[in-house]
């Protein structure tokens, strides 16, 4: 057997076998909308750098023993009389704000790699001890250990994807005390892995909230447009409790006079698939939401949902079955002005609103999954989205462990937004080397990704280089462009490589029959920064670099869009260039002060003049 097939014949198991012990996922479907108690607010911290509150001294965790001492943090110990020694104490500590990394909120955190411990004590009015309890976390960077009342709740890996823990059989009407060791040292084996283009914010960055919740209660679901019928709603429910077999469901979308019932299986579990008549289809031009609701005797839960398909034909892209370019820009997930992770609505406005003002109609959520609210407003914005998880340059593609947590990303991805209209690409990775070994990597995420959801497309950002006998011609080499649905491929000619006199003379040669994205290209300016238009780091240099790549790309055979990196400048402790960079990737169209570069105003008005063949 060839070498390249027994690593995809050992993956596959790897998938099959990780696929299983997921099977029992109980992430929360729609916890957007959900009733909830939010734990947001002041937490209290203790920075552990040599994770004394999880080791003992034999470098045994204090979690895995029956006795562990009142060094264990998560026990949150208080000394019973004058002379007992407890070296630590959560309530003296100081605090910070969660949702928030602490990188851009403690100055002496700013570089800081390791171990932080939150504390955050809380009631439950009201409280039923008949009702489940659950909660839920929307991010925390990168490793997250949780513990209820001193009792360990579970571990989650992964720093931009939401996990929940059920904690009913630990949880109490009054003092509970809710404590998470967060880890975000990097390394080798994780996804992303050492290495990176941009911040590593440790913390518990996205929202925290409790739910309460009936014995059986609606745990899962998926409504979409059928792929091959846009006539047809497809999907299933899936049901959590004791009396989740044999329950009846039902599925109603009132502005449509619709009402629909399942019944779930021995599992909980009931496919759904009915007729659609007179529905507005979702797009980029009317982003129609409808109010979905699924409801059981003990559960019901609304969602706004839009119905459309979203499919490829050649070198097209299709909307509804109707040609469309994708006239993006590229994002990360950063705060303007404040600085530090974006995580709220408020940050979400800014920055698609930015996206809005450019002309743009999709954008590119770059390099990991963002919050929700950015997936959310762009489904009331119209605005078409890619979303991708950090498969980052050189991961470790042998590693079996390395692989499951990719995939698990990605399960979490889509299982968060599978019913996002907004949502039409999974991106499976960025600029990798090619390999055997890679291919076989990426082979099995996107049959994941298509397992999971079938009604949207499969994309990576790949790369191009100049063919070997003639520099101007541009091709791109990678046998993963025969999997996915959309060729993508970051380019920078006349950034990293070439002249921008020569940008004009640059050709591709596309030798595949499928819709081309340029999912980066750019130059970095600092704002401000004015001379004439060969001085790099100036806006004039980024603006000519931007008006002679333009119309060099719109020639290429199959384009349908681009994604140019990026809107707004960012962190990145690889950017060390003083006085241009000074610790931030400068190839923004706007500065992390908010202030629009030239280059802006050069994008907007190439996206005005783009005509819908």
């Amino acid at each position: 057997m060839k070498p390249y097939f027994r690593t995809l014949l050992f993956l596959t198991l790897c998938s099959f076998i990780t696929s299983s012990l997921l099977s029992a996922n109980d992430l929360l479907q729609n916890s957007y909308l959900r009733k909830g108690m939010s734990l947001n607010g002041r937490w209290h911290y203790i920075v552990d750098v040599y994770e004394t509150g999880y080791f003992n001294y034999r470098m045994e965790p204090h979690d895995g023993s029956e006795n562990p001492g009142s060094s264990a943090y998560f026990l949150n110990k208080k000394p019973k009389n004058k002379t007992d020694r407890v070296e630590y104490d959560f309530d003296t500590a100081p605090t910070m704000l969660v949702p928030g990394d602490w990188n851009s909120q403690k100055e002496k955190l700013f570089y800081y790699e390791g171990t932080v411990w939150y504390k955050k004590s809380f009631n439950i009015e009201d409280f039923n001890s008949s009702k489940r309890y659950y909660i839920h976390f929307g991010a925390v960077n990168y490793r997250a250990d949780v513990y209820l009342n001193g009792k360990k709740l579970g571990v989650h890996k992964g720093g931009f994807t939401p996990f929940n823990f059920e904690m009913t059989h630990l949880l109490k009407e009054k003092d509970n005390f809710i404590i998470v060791k967060v880890d975000n040292k990097r390394a080798a084996d994780e996804v992303p892995t050492l290495s990176t283009d941009w911040w590593n914010y440790g913390g518990i960055t996205r929202d925290v909230t409790v739910y309460e919740l009936g014995n059986t209660f609606i745990e899962d679901y998926k409504i979409q447009l059928d792929k091959s019928n846009n006539k047809y709603v497809t999907g299933y429910v899936q049901l959590n409790g004791s009396t989740k077999a044999s329950k009846r469901v039902t599925i109603e979308i009132p502005e449509l006079k619709l009402q629909k019932q399942v019944t779930t299986d021995n599992n909980g579990y009931a496919k759904v698939s009915f007729p659609i008549k007179k529905v507005t289809y979702w797009s980029d031009k009317n982003p129609k939401l409808y109010d979905v609701k699924i409801s059981t005797v003990e559960d019901q839960v609304v969602d706004n949902i839009g119905f459309r398909t979203i499919e490829t034909k050649g070198t097209n892209i299709l909307l509804n079955g109707k040609k469309v370019f994708l006239k993006g820009i590229s994002i990360h997930e950063e705060n303007v002005i404040r600085g530090g992770r974006a995580w709220s609505i408020e940050d979400a406005r800014v920055l698609l609103g930015w996206a809005k003002e450019l002309g743009c109609n999709y954008v590119r959520l770059a390099h990991y999954p963002h919050n929700e609210n950015m997936i959310r407003l762009a489904d009331q914005m119209g605005i078409l989205v890619w979303e991708e998880i950090p498969v980052y340059w050189t991961i470790q593609w042998t590693n079996p462990e390395t692989y499951k947590k990719a995939e698990k990303q990605l399960k979490e991805l889509i299982h968060r937004d599978k019913n996002r209209a907004s949502a039409i690409i999974w991106s499976m990775a960025n600029e990798t080397p090619t390999s055997n070994e890679r291919l076989v990597f990426l082979t099995n995420l996107a049959k994941t990704a298509r397992k999971l959801d079938d009604t949207r497309l499969i994309s990576a950002a790949l790369e191009d280089h100049g063919r070997k006998d003639n520099k101007n011609i541009m091709i791109v080499e990678d046998e993963f462009a025969q999997v996915v649905d959309i060729l993508s491929f970051n380019q920078y000619y006349g950034w990293y490589g070439g002249t921008v006199e020569n940008i004009k003379n640059i050709r591709w040669e596309i030798d595949i029959n499928k819709p081309v994205i340029i999912s980066e290209f750019g130059a970095g300016a600092l704002q401000g920064y004015h001379a004439d238009k060969m001085t790099r780091w100036s806006e004039e240099f980024q603006e000519l670099l931007y008006e002679e790549t333009l119309p060099t790309l719109a020639k290429i055979p199959g384009i349908s869009g681009m994604t140019p990196w990026t809107l707004v400048d960012f962190r990145s402790p690889r950017r060390m260039l003083i006085p241009y960079q000074n610790g931030w990737n400068r190839k923004g169209l706007i500065s992390e002060t908010g202030n629009k570069k030239k280059a802006f105003y050069t994008l907007q008005k190439f996206y005005k003049n783009v005509k819908q063949k």
